[in-house]
């Protein structure tokens, strides 16, 4: 690595994350993305206002869009870990819209949903999910869905492996 790699690679493994692999590792290619994007990804992964368990329930509707695997591989356990119920994963990775009890959980999915599919937000999703996170975790909740976009893409135009012995879900 370079002096530049070294010096961004250090400050991914010393943060939150503790890890530099998967995408993180093929923007180093680029050190100064690699630094900026980690920021942003450490903000949207650790300190949003959004609940780990909502915030990774974006993040799954986000990887399951893009059929990204190692985003999949990573974030489904810690969805479940954060308190997403297990039949709402599976039923997210395989297409299907899941049945949520949670009125936030429910919110959250719509606009990622609809936003992911249809590039746009209905009035009535964004108004509910205004309602149930406040304007700022709606703000928030596109910045996450837009960074694990980049996350996503970046897994499957490098060809991202998926993590030792982890079968691909997609």
């Amino acid at each position: 690595m370079t002096l530049e790699q070294q010096t961004v690679f250090d400050a991914i493994a010393s943060g939150k994350r503790g890890l530099v692999q998967g995408p993180l590792r093929v923007w180093l290619q680029s050190p100064k993305l690699a630094d900026r994007a980690q920021a942003l990804g450490e903000f949207c992964r650790y300190e949003t206002r959004l609940p780990p368990r909502l915030s990774e329930l974006a993040i799954l509707v986000t990887g399951s869009f893009w059929g990204s695997g190692f985003e999949w591989a990573v974030h489904a356990p810690i969805a479940i870990q954060s308190g997403l119920a297990p039949e709402i994963v599976e039923d997210i990775r395989v297409g299907k819209t899941p049945n949520f009890q949670n009125k936030a959980e429910a919110a959250i999915y719509a606009y990622a949903h609809e936003l992911h599919h249809t590039h746009r937000v209905s009035d009535e999703t964004h108004r509910a999910a205004v309602e149930l996170l406040s304007p700022e975790g709606v703000v928030e909740l596109v910045g996450i869905l837009g960074y694990y976009t980049l996350i996503s893409m970046t897994i499957n135009a490098f060809d991202v492996p998926l993590p030792k012995g982890v079968a691909d879900p997609f």
